[in-house]
């Protein structure tokens, strides 16, 4: 089950620390499984390897082992790289001590994960080795940090870290959060307009179509999906309205144009930027478009690597529609997966996809990090809903048209 949840909506866990500090003898420990490589040679584990896991109740999980921190040379450097990705995007870091106890290493750590705002779980593995009758302390400026005592090698207070780790979950991993289920009520008619184009993978619909249509059906609503050229016949065959309809973005203009005013209408990636994101500031980011100047940088950001097709949504159209619009001559690059540049300070405007293969604190962490560098960010939905001319009627079922109007986002 835990294996085929999606990636996006997966807590996130890292394992830290120093080589041979017990990471993988830990990580196996947790899972009951032998999902890491353990072995008395420091910096056994070279790259992050991922287990995933259903932690109940929190549900499907992903861990990480991760490489030491103070893995050295020019691979070693490469590597302790990779743990900080890691690092940046997950939801609750274990910081792993070893029989060295807590060093410069572990301080450094301590520090960017709290710089990070990472709940986290301080951990003395090996504690089979030193016995302990209570929890170390250890003092970081003003603040005593407790240390929970840990075998990996006789399971001693195992059971205990998988319940600090529940505890340390953010809210919305133990509270429900919803995409659509807000917008709807029990019986309601919901239309999903989707089209089949080059871009639709072959045999299925793409994550956050699923995700969406599942959730109608969880609030016991009528979902009926339709290609944009049916939305018309469909609309007039129903003897009643439907309580929203939802579209692809790429096809949102036509799509507004054959539903009614009177019927709420918004787009996948809008329902996602409220989802992953801050829709509010996702939006005012799209006023940027409207600022942009001859050579300005504009980062179209990919949360998935995919094959790139004739008409890419973010490597042609979004370019295309949006030079189009602004009349200028705008550089574009593409950055994929889990990969965002260093050099952020030479772009002019962040355009980020739907997120749906993130899970919502990279994509928080990724909207705060352009917050930090004062850099507008928007997502594909709301920057095609802008660049179309439909931007307020696609927020005015979440009751933000008025407000953001009023900050100019519009």
């Amino acid at each position: 089950m835990s294996g085929k949840a999606p990636r996006g909506i997966r807590l996130v866990i890292a394992l830290a620390g120093r080589r041979n500090a017990g990471k993988s003898s830990l990580i196996n420990a947790i899972t009951g499984q032998e999902t890491a490589i353990v072995s008395d040679t420091p910096g056994t584990t070279t790259d992050p390897v991922a287990k995933h896991y259903e932690l109940l109740p929190l549900g499907p999980v992903t861990f990480y082992d991760t490489a030491g921190l103070d893995d050295e040379g020019e691979l070693g450097e490469l590597r302790v790289k990779a743990t900080r990705k890691i690092l940046y995007r997950c939801d609750v870091a274990v910081i792993v001590l070893g029989e060295e106890g807590f060093t410069d290493h572990e301080r450094g750590l301590l520090e960017t994960v709290r710089e990070l705002k990472v709940p986290y779980i301080l951990v003395w593995n090996k504690s089979d080795l030193r016995p302990c009758g209570r929890n170390e302390t250890f003092q970081i400026g003003n603040e005593t940090i407790s240390c929970l005592n840990v075998s990996a090698q006789n399971g001693t207070n195992v059971n205990e870290l998988k319940q600090s780790i529940i505890n340390s979950a953010p809210p919305e991993y133990r509270q429900e959060r919803l995409i659509v289920g807000d917008l709807i009520n029990e019986g309601d008619f919901v239309v999903c307009v989707v089209p089949i184009d080059l871009a639709a993978p072959k045999g299925r619909l793409i994550l956050p179509q699923v995700q969406v249509l599942r959730e109608i059906l969880d609030c016991d609503a009528v979902g009926i999906t339709v290609k944009e050229r049916e939305i018309q016949a469909v609309l007039e065959g129903f003897n009643r309205k439907p309580a929203l309809v939802v579209t692809d973005s790429q096809v949102v203009m036509s799509v507004a144009g054959d539903v009614p005013d009177e019927i709420p209408l918004t787009t996948f990636s809008t329902l996602f930027a409220r989802y992953k994101g801050d829709l509010p500031r996702l939006v005012r980011g799209a006023a940027a478009i409207d600022e942009l100047q001859d050579g300005d940088n504009v980062l179209i950001g990919e949360a998935c690597s995919h094959h790139n097709v004739a008409d890419d949504i973010g490597r042609v159209k979004i370019p295309r529609w949006m030079s189009r619009y602004t009349g200028r001559d705008l550089n574009f690059e593409v950055y994929s997966g889990h990969d965002f540049p260093e050099d952020m300070e030479r772009f002019n405007l962040v355009v980020h996809c739907g997120a749906c293969m993130l899970n919502r604190t990279e994509m928080l962490r990724r909207i705060a990090e352009c917050g930090r560098r004062d850099i507008p960010v928007t997502n594909y939905g709301i920057a095609i809903s802008k660049l179309q001319g439909v931007l307020p009627r696609v927020l005015r079922p979440f009751g933000l048209e008025q407000s953001l109007a009023i900050h100019g986002a519009f």
